[in-house]
């Protein structure tokens, strides 16, 4: 009897409300017009369809008579450029300043615009040509001698594909030359990061390293023009030699450094060999490229042997750099444990 009654009870107070909810959903239906059919209501519907699709349409043209003013916008501003000649064609190329940058503007010691973008004046420097070109590391313990006979090996193909064409031949020595100080300033900045240590300076002056070679790199390219083939031969030494020496650092930095020792010795033996061509006539003494003579503040009169003396004192500091951080290691410490030799050439 108690649960007939409590049920009675919940009957009486949910009858309202099922009334209430059904009479208001009626009403909702007798005022939604119809989506179709003769009455006012469809007329009503499809003239609201009607207007919308005008509006959208009145904003379709435009956008089109905007883009077709745009357009007429960018070929009068070619067809200016145009009439002006060719001052307006070699002119350097201005980015847009949406976002608040511009190009600095420079100038050298005698006040002269720079123009240069590949390298900036307080980069240039006179080098030090009176360096010590007869030093050797003589191999003595056995990753020496890994290092010293790979490097003779690796010269075996050079001198069979290139002979005398030193030209050439310094350009190809270039591109493998610029790789061994990014590839250890990349690895000892990521090491930085991960061990939350300094370098010792060593990450600048790896990457000074691989910067002024890849200066050399820039400036023969003005002297020897590389045909295809030799342009495809550097893709694929470049690929080798850097996943070979990623590895090798990876593995034994002693050995790394070591191995650039030598081949900045074989460098300096190349060059050696390229101004012995260019004193005997047998390579013409042809004006220094303007990039030379602003990188290493040459006198205007340089020529290529001057370039040469000079590239050849860069490789000789790059020897004695890679020799001493071999020897770090040796002594069973780290880079960052002694001070770098920062702007040493």
């Amino acid at each position: 009897m108690g649960s007939r009654a409590a049920g009675s009870v919940l009957l009486r107070h949910l009858c309202p409300r099922v009334s209430s909810s059904t009479s208001a959903a009626a009403h909702a239906h007798a005022q939604r017009p119809p989506l179709a059919g003769a009455g006012g209501g469809g007329v009503a519907l499809w003239a609201r369809l009607l207007s919308t699709s005008a509006a959208a349409a009145k904003e379709e043209t435009a956008a089109s008579k905007e883009n077709t003013g745009s357009t007429a916008a960018a070929k009068a501003e070619a067809t200016k450029a145009a009439k002006e000649g060719p001052a307006s064609a070699t002119a350097s190329p201005v980015a847009s300043s949406y976002w608040g940058i511009e190009a600095s503007k420079l100038a050298s010691k005698d006040g002269v615009e720079w123009k240069w973008s590949c390298f900036r004046p307080w980069e240039t420097y006179s080098p030090d040509t009176t360096i010590d070109l007869k030093k050797h590391h003589e191999p003595k313990v056995l990753l020496d001698k890994v290092a010293y006979w790979t490097v003779k090996a690796l010269r075996v193909p050079t001198d069979i594909f290139f002979q005398r064409r030193y030209g050439c031949r310094a350009m190809m020595l270039e591109t493998v030359a610029a790789v061994p100080g990014m590839v250890g300033g990349m690895l000892l900045h990521l090491r930085s990061l991960r061990r939350f240590e300094h370098s010792g300076g060593w990450i600048r002056a790896l990457l000074e390293e691989a910067e002024n070679e890849r200066m050399h790199l820039m400036t023969f390219m003005e002297v020897a023009k590389p045909r295809w083939y030799e342009r495809a031969l550097v893709l694929a030494v470049q690929g080798v030699f850097f996943n070979a020496y990623f590895l090798g650092y990876l593995l034994s930095p002693k050995l790394a450094h070591r191995v650039v020792g030598y081949l900045e010795e074989e460098a300096i033996h190349s060059y050696t060999e390229y101004l012995k061509d260019i004193e005997a006539g047998k390579i013409e003494n042809v004006p220094a490229p303007p990039i030379a003579i602003d990188y290493w503040r040459l006198p205007a009169g340089a020529t290529l042997k001057d370039v040469v003396v000079v590239v050849r004192a860069d490789e000789a500091h790059h020897r004695d750099v890679n020799h001493f951080a071999s020897d770090v290691h040796f002594q069973g410490m780290d880079l960052k444990d002694i001070p770098a030799p920062l702007d040493y050439h």
